[in-house]
C-alpha cells in the first residue's frame, strides 16, 4: 500500500506511519518537520498546509496516486485543501476526529447518531472551536470523499505511551511519587462520571488496517468504558501504591481552586456532572465492530508511567507538565484536606 500520512512528526501521527512500515508499506509523511522526525523507514516531505500564497501547493510535493491517506488535522482550511488536491489522486482517506464535535455531553450510552454541534465558519480557529473545526473538517472529507471512500474516526480520549497532555500519565505519576511524606494522595469522587481511554497505539493500529481493507464509515474510536473509580485503581496498582487514599467530593475540590480535566492545577480526567455525565461513555460498537481491539487498561497505564519515568531521567523533576498538580499543589491539597477532616 502506497500510504500518505499528513503529519507524521508528532504523536498519533508518527505511530500511524510506524506500524505502516511496520507492516510492509510503502510511507509517505507530509509535514513542516517541526513536531520531530519521521519513524525509521518512512520517508519525510517537507511542506507546509498552511501555506497563504495564492499559488501554494504543498502536495505538489508529493506527486502520483496513493492508496490512501491518513489526516487528523483540526484546521478546516488544512482539511479542504487536503481534499480539493487529494480527492482524485488517492483512492482512500481516513481522518480522525473528536467525539468533542458531540452537542451533548450530559446522556450517557449515545452513539454515531448523536447530533453535533455547529461547523466552525470563521477562518482561524482557537482552542475554544476544537469540536466546531472539527465537525468542519468532517463535513469537507464527506463532500470530497464520498462515504463509500473515506472513514471519519471520532476518537475519544487518546492516552498511553507519548501522551504529551498528561491526562493519562500523572495519574500513575503521583501515585508512583505522592507529595506526601506518608503517601497519601487526594482523589475525586464522582459515582456518576465514567472514564473512556483508547491507546495510541491500539487507534493508530486499527487507522492503518482501516487504510488497508479501505473500510469507509463513521465510527467513534473509543475505549472500553470505566469509573472513574476504576481507572484511578488501576492507575495505584500499576504504581504500587500503598499510601492513604483520601477521597474529596467536586464541590470541594472547586472551593480549593483545583480546576477538573487539564490544565495547570487540575485533576485530570475528573470532570462536573451531570453536565459530563456522557462525555467518556459511549458505546463504541461501530469501531469494534471494523476491527477495533483495545489492550487492557492496566496495559496502558503501566507503559505510559514507564514512559514518564524516561522523560524524567531524560528532562529531569522539573520537565513540564500540561496536567496535573505540582508537588507543592499535590502535598498542599493533602493538607487542607485534613484540616478539614480535623476539623
Amino acid at each position: 500500500m502506497r500510504l500518505l500520512v499528513l503529519g507524521g512528526t508528532a504523536w498519533l501521527g508518527g505511530l500511524v506511519a510506524a506500524d505502516a512500515v511496520a507492516s510492509g508499506h510503502d510511507v509517505t509523511c507530509l509535514a513542516r518537520g517541526e513536531s520531530g522526525s519521521v519513524p525509521a523507514g518512512a520517508r519525510l516531505v517537507v511542506a507546509d498546509r498552511s501555506a497563504s500564497a495564492p499559488d501554494a501547493d504543498p502536495y505538489a510535493a508529493v506527486p502520483g496516486d496513493w492508496d490512501a491517506v491518513v489526516d487528523v488535522a483540526r484546521h478546516p482550511a488544512h482539511v479542504r485543501g487536503a481534499v480539493r488536491a487529494l480527492g482524485e489522486r488517492a483512492a482512500y482517506l481516513t481522518y480522525v476526529s473528536t467525539v468533542s464535535g458531540y452537542a451533548d455531553t450530559s446522556t450517557a450510552g449515545q452513539d454515531e447518531q448523536a447530533p453535533l454541534v455547529e461547523a466552525f465558519a470563521g477562518a482561524e480557529p482557537t482552542d475554544a472551536d476544537y469540536g466546531p473545526a472539527k465537525v468542519a473538517c468532517e463535513e469537507a472529507v464527506w463532500q470530497g470523499f464520498g462515504a463509500d471512500r473515506a472513514l471519519v474516526a471520532r476518537a475519544g480520549l487518546i492516552g498511553g505511551p507519548g501522551d504529551w497532555s498528561g491526562r493519562t500519565a500523572w495519574w500513575p505519576w503521583r501515585f508512583a511519587h505522592p507529595a506526601s511524606p506518608d503517601g497519601a494522595v487526594v482523589v475525586p469522587v464522582d459515582p456518576a462520571l465514567s472514564t473512556q481511554v483508547i491507546d495510541a497505539r491500539d487507534l493508530a493500529a486499527w487507522l492503518v488496517d482501516c487504510c488497508e481493507r479501505a473500510t469507509p464509515g463513521l465510527a467513534d474510536a473509543v475505549g472500553p468504558i470505566t469509573t472513574l473509580a476504576e481507572h484511578l485503581a488501576t492507575a495505584r496498582e500499576v504504581a504500587g501504591h500503598t499510601g492513604p487514599i483520601l477521597e474529596a467530593e467536586p464541590d470541594w475540590l472547586v472551593q480549593q481552586g483545583i480546576s477538573p480535566w487539564m490544565g495547570p492545577r487540575s485533576l485530570p480526567l475528573w470532570l462536573p456532572t451531570p453536565e459530563y455525565a456522557g462525555f467518556m461513555s459511549r458505546p463504541g460498537d461501530a469501531a469494534r465492530a471494523l476491527g477495533l481491539a483495545c489492550r487492557p487498561l492496566a496495559s496502558t497505564l503501566a507503559d505510559t508511567l514507564a514512559w514518564e519515568r524516561d522523560r524524567a531521567r531524560r528532562e529531569g523533576p522539573d520537565r513540564p507538565w500540561r496536567s496535573g498538580l505540582t508537588d507543592a499543589e499535590a502535598a498542599e491539597l493533602v493538607a487542607a484536606w485534613r484540616r478539614r477532616a480535623g476539623s
